[in-house]
């Protein structure tokens, strides 16, 4: 590991603890326990079950942006791959779990690292632009403050629309990205290295080969906002097990902002950068600080549980061991 990535790795961690210790401080533990012991279990069954669907809509989406690469591609195949990705996501920090599924996907599947990591890159924009969206079509119904609020959605808004139009850019101009490319790798870059470099930026340009056409863009935006809510029912279903209610554009605020909150380094599974601001969010809205806390530390399990269970069980059944995934890991992100 460079020290650069153990750096980020530490910066990670103290944000974790930090984010927690603000979220959890001053807060009766046993009266949080409490509304925990309390909360209506069943309901959490179809919660829990809802990730089979949002892991089924990821790779459909997935698959829909992979084929022009590898138009032999099956959905079965990918749907493994999005929850080996889920459980990277949930054991190891930095999002390395999307790095992961791309290098098992060049494993598996014979798919350029760099054209995959290019298909990445489109539905991480495409689910910031839809988070972004849920974000401005609630705020003005929330009673929320303004500052910093508005600063952190002014900030990932600036980030997301930014890559996309960078994104399109380059599907709609892909020669003149080439060219641009080759200008630079011939005057900063040692010349051995020159052919290399463009067949990577070769294979990236590939990789946005599919936002040329419109009728894409309108599906990969609808597609990942269906993806978006039903990942807010997943917020809802866990509500009805508490003795509370939000409305259901108050949970696509909350998962709105949790998502821009989670674009900061973390430990894995994105501790205290989800408990921090979906407890915010809560009470603001009305909901006791210490039922909100009690909601989310179960939701955050909730969303947990399935993809590191059946990810390790995926894991097993593709005949992958914890050193084989240890060293895809390393691998995916030293090509990050």
């Amino acid at each position: 590991m460079t020290k650069q990535r153990k750096s980020w790795l530490a910066l990670g961690f103290v944000i974790s603890a930090l984010f927690l210790w603000l979220a959890l401080r001053g807060l009766d533990m046993a009266h949080v326990w409490e509304y925990v012991r309390a909360a209506q279990w069943p309901w959490l069954i179809p919660a829990l079950l809802a990730y089979f669907v949002t892991v089924a809509a990821r790779a459909g989406r997935w698959l829909f942006v992979l084929r022009p690469l590898a138009p032999n591609l099956t959905f079965s195949s990918l749907f493994g791959v999005v929850v080996l990705g889920y459980f990277g996501n949930n054991v190891y920090p930095l999002r390395i779990g999307e790095l992961l599924r791309v290098y098992v996907l060049q494993r598996r599947e014979k798919v350029a690292l760099s054209a995959g990591l290019a298909t990445l890159l489109v539905e991480r924009v495409f689910d910031g632009t839809a988070v972004l969206l849920f974000v401005f079509l609630t705020l003005p119904l929330a009673p929320l403050p303004g500052g910093e609020l508005r600063l952190l959605v002014a900030f990932a808004s600036l980030l997301f629309l930014g890559a996309l139009g960078a994104f399109l850019l380059l599907a709609l101009r892909g020669e003149q990205a080439l060219r641009l490319a080759d200008w630079l790798s011939i005057r900063l870059l040692p010349a051995r290295w020159h052919e290399g470099t463009m067949g990577m930026a070769r294979r990236f340009v590939v990789g946005f080969a599919l936002l040329k056409r419109p009728s894409a863009l309108l599906l990969l935006l609808v597609s990942s906002l269906v993806i978006w809510l039903i990942e807010t029912g997943k917020y809802w279903l866990v509500m009805q097990a508490f003795p509370f209610h939000v409305p259901f554009w108050g949970l696509m605020l909350l998962i709105g902002l949790v998502n821009l909150a989670t674009i900061l380094p973390s430990a894995p599974g994105f501790i205290g950068t989800f408990e921090l601001p979906a407890i915010a969010v809560l009470v603001l809205l009305g909901v006791h600080e210490s039922m909100a806390t009690a909601y989310v530390l179960v939701l955050h399990a909730t969303l947990w549980l399935p993809s590191a269970l059946f990810g390790l069980l995926y894991m097993l059944y593709a005949g992958w061991r914890w050193s084989d995934l240890e060293q895809a890991a390393t691998i995916a992100a030293a090509n990050h």
